[in-house]
């Protein structure tokens, strides 16, 4: 079954017995993107990508070369993809996470690479300043995004593609948000 949902497509598909949904959509660099809220898909992610809330609204980084965006990164030797998570909120934000929840995974086709990530949310308990980001800039705290998000050029490029529509409906259907 095919459904279109806002420049994407939600394919219902069976694996192993089991119906799995999982959305296809291009992403602002023009790369193919699949995306789904479970472990389907078999590529194992090296990367990891964090929806932070503290006190009411979600905690940002800015890049210093793309702008706001949640915090993430890849993972290093030796490291579980959770680690990897608390790790990256903390070294591009200062945050200290109380919760973290894998909520799905999503992998990239582009110019005959693939990678994957491994998208998680987290519930920040403290946040303490830093001498150093690394190559963010900080921490940024918005109420909400913009309605034009994909037009604002205060945003990375990570943020305006639909992984990020479809978590944040994902965790309000969740009543995580």
């Amino acid at each position: 079954m095919v459904i279109f949902a806002k420049g994407s497509i939600l394919l219902s598909i069976e694996i192993e017995g089991a119906v799995k949904a999982m959305y296809t959509f291009m992403d602002q660099q023009g790369c193919k993107v699949l995306l789904t809220f479970d472990q389907s898909l078999t590529l194992k992610p090296k990367h990891v990508w964090i929806i932070c809330v503290y006190q009411g609204r979600y905690l940002l980084t800015k890049h210093k070369e793309r702008g706001l965006e949640f915090p993430g990164g890849k993972v290093e030797e030796g490291e579980s993809l959770e680690e990897a998570a608390i790790r990256e909120v903390e070294e591009e934000t200062g945050a200290t996470i109380s919760s973290l929840s894998y909520i799905g995974q999503y992998v990239v086709h582009c110019m005959n690479k693939r990678f994957g990530k491994c998208i998680y949310f987290a519930t920040i308990e403290t946040m303490k300043p830093r001498e150093s980001y690394l190559e963010t800039e900080g921490p940024v705290l918005v109420s909400d995004f913009p309605d034009d998000l994909k037009n604002d050029k205060r945003f990375s490029f990570i943020m305006k593609d639909d992984v990020l529509t479809h978590c944040l409906t994902y965790l309000k259907k969740k009543q995580l948000v």
